[in-house]
């Protein structure tokens, strides 16, 4: 006998033969199918909405927003992304929906109480956005970055309360919701 024919009579028979899972070109020509079907993989879709949003796509990135939230119906996250995203695109309503329902799933979102506070002021609620206004400010987001989102709510709430405004008050809302809230 000679070495090869030893080496292949050693080979284990439980450790799968790549060739045996691997479609011949010609069978995928003629269209053969594999021994295994192929594993899906899965897309991270909240990081392609972000990076279509960054392109200023924003009609893309809602639907990959929406194909994440399916993936991930409670994630606040993307709900929040979703309501700053359909801002941009002039979709109030549907901007609210996704802030209020973030707000259902987590009543502290600071984020979420920020950007509804804006659109409902923007849709004359002062009342309402008196409310977001209060609830942001009384757990506001901590960073540099945030600071300035925190300043302007605090004087738009001043403004409301004095019941002035100087055209100012709907501000602008921040890009995305980052992973600290």
């Amino acid at each position: 006998m000679c070495h090869w024919h030893m080496l292949v009579r050693s080979y284990p028979r439980d450790v799968p033969d790549p060739s045996r899972d691997r479609m011949s070109w010609w069978s995928r020509l003629i269209g053969g199918k594999a021994a295994s079907p192929p594993k899906p993989q899965r897309l991270d879709y909240l990081n392609e909405a972000l990076a279509l949003e960054r392109q200023g796509d924003y009609d893309a990135a809602l639907t990959s927003y929406r194909l994440a939230l399916r993936d991930d119906p409670n994630d606040q996250r993307i709900l929040q992304n979703m309501a700053i995203a359909y801002s941009k695109t002039g979709r109030l309503d549907d901007a609210i929906r996704s802030y209020r329902r973030a707000l259902d799933l987590d009543p502290h979102l600071s984020g979420a109480h920020y950007g509804l506070a804006y659109l409902l002021l923007k849709r004359g609620d002062i009342a309402g956005a008196v409310r977001h206004l209060t609830a942001f400010l009384g757990n506001p987001p901590r960073s540099a970055e945030a600071d300035r989102w925190v300043h302007h709510a605090r004087e738009t709430l001043a403004q409301l309360e004095a019941g002035t405004s100087d055209g100012d008050a709907t501000g602008a809302l921040p890009d995305t919701i980052s992973n600290a809230e």
